[in-house]
């Protein structure tokens, strides 16, 4: 079983692999607690994996090493084990579906490990290796469900009590379950008081799912933008874990993520994956009992791909009122433009798009007005809105 020694044992372990990551005050983001980062995004490779598997790696008998690993993944925990291996000197396969990021298969290949591609999607890539794994008698690196990994995890918890022992609650991102067993029981072995949360995608549900059913539950699919958590089923070994420790688990929204890396990079500089920035949204969005509390969300990584950073971003805008579109109908005569122009302008608002379109107006002369803008809020939004309505304007809702 994961104990409280074997997570003291785990720092002390993986003292030269691991960057220890300190707590960041946060600003402007979650006004109604004390809120505070657990930077694991600013961990080597990017994320918070590297400690489990580094963990599980050292711990691999001399004949073990001498025969290697081999691990499955799609991200953050291919990196994790490749460059743990790397470090302690032994080889490493990754077996990755072929639909992987190249910028994903490159980073596994540069720290080390040799890379495996398999047709399909990433259930193919897992059976094939657990194929491997038998064939060539190397050990197999689970992701979340193994009592070294999720002790080599559940060193964020000891350094975030080392780093302040005044905290409250700690707010944690769940996939396939290993980072929040790991940090909750450290947490709750050394100050049962301090709550622990966990926080999935509405998109991907599995251990809620489990936790409220009272048994292990498998989803027919998932569908998230937050790819590191988009776990299909949770592991034994958390979900009792799970069971133990968590005081409760909530669900974010695809805007509410998008919302948060967004706001992680204006306030904070800071850049988030979605499995990595659902912490940070349980905060803003008050899905736990934190008012007034000192409060650590955990940001588990931040190897997000750029084409897709791109995308959320434009959602985050969307989300928090920050671009819009305006739909309006209007006679097709000079100097309508120049109007409506005008009245966004005198309001404060930017237009950074415009479209003409025919349709079925009420009068045969009429057309529509796409306008696309950049705004404040939704307050800024609206009051453009009841603006151009007062002068006489018609906005198709």
């Amino acid at each position: 079983m994961v104990t409280i020694d074997k997570i003291f044992h785990a720092q002390m372990v993986l003292k030269n692999i691991i960057r220890p990551t300190p707590l960041a005050k946060a600003y402007g983001i979650a006004p109604e607690c004390n809120l505070y980062f657990k930077p694991e995004n600013l961990q080597n490779t990017g994320s918070f994996k590297l400690r489990g598997s580094g963990y599980k790696i050292a711990m691999l008998s001399e004949e073990e090493k001498a025969k290697g690993v081999i691990a499955c993944s799609a991200g953050n925990h291919a990196q994790g084990v490749a460059l743990a291996a790397s470090k302690c000197g032994i080889s490493s396969l990754i077996c990755l579906p072929d639909t992987a990021p190249i910028s994903k298969i490159e980073a596994t290949k540069a720290y080390g490990a040799e890379v495996c591609l398999v047709e399909g999607c990433y259930d193919d890539a897992y059976n094939r290796a657990l194929q491997l794994k038998e064939e060539m008698g190397r050990t197999f690196v689970h992701p979340f469900d193994d009592e070294n990994v999720i002790a080599g995890q559940g060193t964020i918890g000891l350094e975030i009590i080392q780093n302040r022992d005044d905290i409250d609650a700690v707010i944690v991102p769940i996939g396939g379950g290993g980072l929040i067993s790991g940090v909750a029981c450290a947490i709750k072995s050394i100050n049962p008081r301090i709550k622990v949360y966990g926080v999935q995608a509405a998109g991907a549900p599995s251990m809620l799912n489990s936790v409220r059913h009272g048994s292990i539950e498998r989803l027919a699919s998932v569908s998230t933008i937050a790819d590191g958590i988009a776990v299909k089923q949770p592991g034994e070994l958390t979900y009792e874990m799970v069971n133990q420790y968590v005081d409760d688990i909530a669900l974010v929204t695809e805007d509410e993520i998008a919302t948060a890396i967004l706001t992680l990079i204006e306030k904070q500089k800071m850049i988030a994956e979605g499995a990595g920035a659902v912490s940070v949204a349980a905060a803003m969005f008050n899905k736990f009992p934190i008012q007034g509390k000192k409060v650590v969300s955990l940001i588990s990584g931040g190897n997000i791909d750029v084409t897709s950073l791109s995308r959320v971003i434009e959602r985050g805008l969307m989300t928090s009122g920050r671009i819009s579109t305006l739909l309006i109908e209007l006679a097709d005569k000079p100097g309508q433009l120049k109007d409506v122009s005008r009245i966004i302008a005198d309001c404060g608002g930017n237009v950074t798009g415009v479209h003409y379109e025919r349709g079925a107006t009420a009068s045969v002369n009429g057309c529509f007005l796409r306008i696309d803008m950049e705004t404040r809020n939704y307050d800024h939004v609206q009051q453009i809105r009841k603006t151009l309505k007062s002068e006489g304007f018609k906005i198709v809702d």
